[in-house]
């Protein structure tokens, strides 16, 4: 087993097993930014909408997403809330969860990502939210999360 330390994706600096990583923080430490689970409860679209903004703004490097508004109201968060009304929603969190898993290196497969999908979308985006905003903070910002909207 190999340690890490810190960096713009492994913030924590959290064991590496052949390459790969768990989460930054657990499905149910979700808790522990109860405004985005509050959001995600009551509107997945925007937090979906929002991850994918913020986890695009980090593809460019050294970029975070600095305006709280963005994805709110954008093609991913209008995605997102046609695929629940379909009963579909859950397909479209896997896909993004996936994405942000494979960016920070984090084990798991499709099947996981599903199931945490299906099971708690909530927690899911919160979780995912979360990864996001550990690399935004190691890049000095601190963070776009609905929770720094309060700040």
């Amino acid at each position: 087993m190999e340690v890490a330390v810190g960096g713009s994706r492994n913030f924590k600096g959290l064991p590496l097993v052949d390459g790969e990583r768990g989460w930054s923080n657990g499905v149910l430490d979700c808790f522990a930014d109860p405004l985005t689970l509050l959001v995600s409860w009551a509107a997945p679209c925007l937090v979906y909408g929002r991850n994918r903004a913020r986890y695009r703004a980090l593809e460019s490097p050294g970029e975070v997403s600095r305006s709280a508004g963005e994805g709110l109201a954008s093609g991913d968060s209008l995605l997102y809330c046609v695929a629940m009304s379909f009963g579909c929603g859950a397909c479209i969190g896997m896909r993004g969860r996936s994405l942000t898993r494979r960016r920070y290196g984090i084990r798991g497969t499709a099947c996981g990502d599903c199931c945490v999908s299906c099971c708690c979308a909530p927690c899911a985006l919160t979780q995912e939210s979360r990864e996001i905003e550990l690399e935004e903070q190691s890049l000095g910002h601190p963070g776009a999360g609905f929770s720094a909207l309060l700040k």
